[in-house]
């Protein structure tokens, strides 16, 4: 009977640590990527709202009147599907004309002396 070579490979307990560190590495990346996340719509939702200011002011000089959002799709400064912003927050247009989140998130614009 011929002697059965041994086979270089990985065990189980090589295996098993190989697992846990990508599992470690995995939890410490997830929350910092979901961070970085709402990080981009935040900004993303401040620069549309910059963007429909400026179409509020184009509107103002055209008609000297302050637009409602349905104004500003009915003359074609804002198409309708541009309404919200990317993160899907609703944006009204004050009577002064200010651009601004309907619901603006707890803590944030809030207005306190």
């Amino acid at each position: 009977m011929k002697p059965i070579k041994q086979q270089a490979g990985f065990t189980l307990i090589e295996m098993l640590i190989v697992l846990l560190i990508i599992s470690v590495l995995i939890l410490i990346t997830i929350p910092n990527v979901t961070k970085h996340f709402a990080t981009i719509d935040e900004k993303g939702c401040t620069a549309y709202i910059s963007m429909v200011q400026g179409q509020v002011e184009a509107y103002r000089v055209d008609f000297m009147a302050y637009p409602t959002l349905g104004d500003l799709v009915d003359k074609g400064y804002l198409k309708e599907n541009e309404t919200t912003c990317p993160n899907k927050n609703e944006i009204v247009i004050t009577s002064e004309g200010e651009v601004q989140l309907a619901n603006p998130p707890s803590g944030a614009g809030a207005s306190g002396t």
